[in-house]
């Protein structure tokens, strides 16, 4: 079992110490009994929010009130903009659907960086974040970039989904702030397609926050890839000798804008459902997601699968959400210029603009 399993289980422990009162639980098993729930995911399938959402669907319905099927339907489109407009304005607000929505959408907000992002994110009910890892830049072991001096040194190809990616973002914030020379190309539809790209040489590198899928072991994956850093709160266990983005801060200004941006990383799959759902439907997904991600039998089908899991229950990825977009302007104003996109370029005749999921 991984480390950042097992570190889990204390926070895991007391977000399920509260719990629905026994009425409201049993309108709850009234109202689920028989139903479905769908998890809109926002990407196509064999990428990590598809692995994912579907993960939870296999398990979570074990720990819902009334033990309603979990049904995943695909809906890519947008980076994630489709599947989230249709689960915010258009779907059944009664506790019945579910979605992973894209990352990097509460920073989207606060920056005001994606013009299609009509949601207030604070009006979603967040339910809980399935994953605590970092995101890490790594290069192919045949790249001459190994290191991130290296890629001050030389122009360095990197793969990307979209412009409003976290890669291309990020990739923004190493050039303006580290002055390395990435250049983005992005379009590629998902995890996999890049890794090929990766493999063909289209490409030296990419992003992930999933590193475990990448080889067996931590030590098989560092010794097959080149590591650059890593984005997020605090190291990963097992991968201390990545730099971690908070600790290359030269001064307060560059250390307002990692702080932000990894913030905005420690959100990295979560699961919301849409406003208007009543608070005890809420409370009970909420209390069913924190449940499932303690069970044996799920962290068991996610080792399987080489999946990171470290849940944060949907109090507190609220107050995160909440954090990044009340963020003070002045730091806003600062990420804003470390994210400006120079130099990107589509892939394959994507069009420029377009966010790719």
């Amino acid at each position: 079992m991984h480390g950042s399993v097992r570190s889990s289980f204390a926070a895991l422990l007391a977000a399920t110490l509260v719990t629905v009162s026994p009425a409201a639980a049993d309108a709850v098993a009234d109202f689920y009994r028989g139903k479905q729930i769908r998890i809109f995911i926002r990407a196509a399938p064999g990428g990590n929010y598809d692995i994912y959402s579907r993960l939870l669907s296999r398990h979570m319905t074990r720990f819902i009130p009334g033990n309603p099927m979990i049904v995943p339907v695909n809906m890519p489109g947008g980076g994630g903009i489709v599947a989230l407009n249709y689960v915010a304005n258009a779907a059944p607000r009664d506790g019945t659907v579910l979605s992973m929505i894209t990352q990097t959408f509460p920073m989207d907000q606060a920056l005001g960086l994606e013009k299609n992002l009509k949601v207030d994110m604070r009006t979603l009910n967040w339910i809980g974040n399935m994953s605590n890892t970092n995101e890490f830049l790594y290069t192919a072991k045949s790249s001459p970039t190994r290191t991130l001096d290296d890629a001050r040194r030389r122009e360095t190809i990197v793969a990307a989904t979209g412009l409003g990616s976290i890669m291309t973002q990020l990739a923004a914030v190493y050039n303006s702030v580290l002055g390395t020379k990435f250049k983005v190309i992005y379009g590629y539809p998902s995890g996999p397609d890049m890794s090929i790209a990766m493999e063909r040489g289209e490409v030296e590198g990419r992003s992930t926050s999933n590193p475990q899928v990448l080889a067996p072991t931590a030590a098989q994956v560092l010794a097959k890839y080149n590591f650059l850093v890593q984005v997020g709160t605090r190291k990963i266990p097992q991968y201390e000798q990545v730099p971690l983005l908070r600790d290359l801060a030269g001064n307060d200004s560059d250390r307002g804008i990692f702080d932000f941006l990894s913030g905005a990383v420690v959100i990295a799959r979560p699961i919301v459902t849409n406003q208007g759902v009543p608070a005890e439907r809420v409370a009970a997904l909420r209390r069913a997601f924190d449940a499932t991600l303690g069970d044996s039998s799920f962290l068991e089908d996610a080792e399987k699968q080489s999946l990171e899991i470290g849940a944060r229950s949907g109090e507190e990825l609220e107050k995160i959400v909440y954090g990044l977009i009340e963020t003070p302007s002045e730091v806003l104003d600062q990420v804003r210029r470390a994210i400006a996109i120079r130099g990107a370029e589509a892939f394959k005749g994507t069009k420029p603009g377009a966010s790719a999921n």
